[in-house]
């Protein structure tokens, strides 16, 4: 068994040499979300959800971008309430949200 149920991993990669990242799209901010949220619905810790800080995925052209293990689900978002659908949706319900899959 792995010590957490799902591991999110947000891209937060910042580029200076001015090609696209996601933290240009307000990734740090947005996972600070997540984590936030995780935490209020009581699905972080062990055996259940961690949401995590990433550097480059190498997916820039698609991000901002986040991954869902172990499912390897690959998601880009523009806002909180994408981000709420999906730790709704696929954190707390174990459901793909179509949508916004890469």
């Amino acid at each position: 068994m792995s010590y957490y149920e799902r591991h999110v991993f947000f891209c937060c990669n910042q580029r200076d040499n001015g090609k696209n990242c996601c933290n240009d799209h307000g990734a740090s901010k947005i996972r600070d979300y997540a984590k936030d949220k995780v935490k209020e619905l009581k699905l972080s810790g062990k055996g259940k959800v961690r949401v995590n800080m990433a550097g480059c995925l190498d997916r820039c052209d698609e991000g901002p971008v986040m991954v869902v293990y172990p499912e390897e689900t690959w998601y880009t978002y523009v806002d909180q309430e994408d981000v709420d659908e999906i730790v709704q949706e696929h954190l707390l319900n174990g459901r793909v949200v179509e949508r916004l899959k890469i």
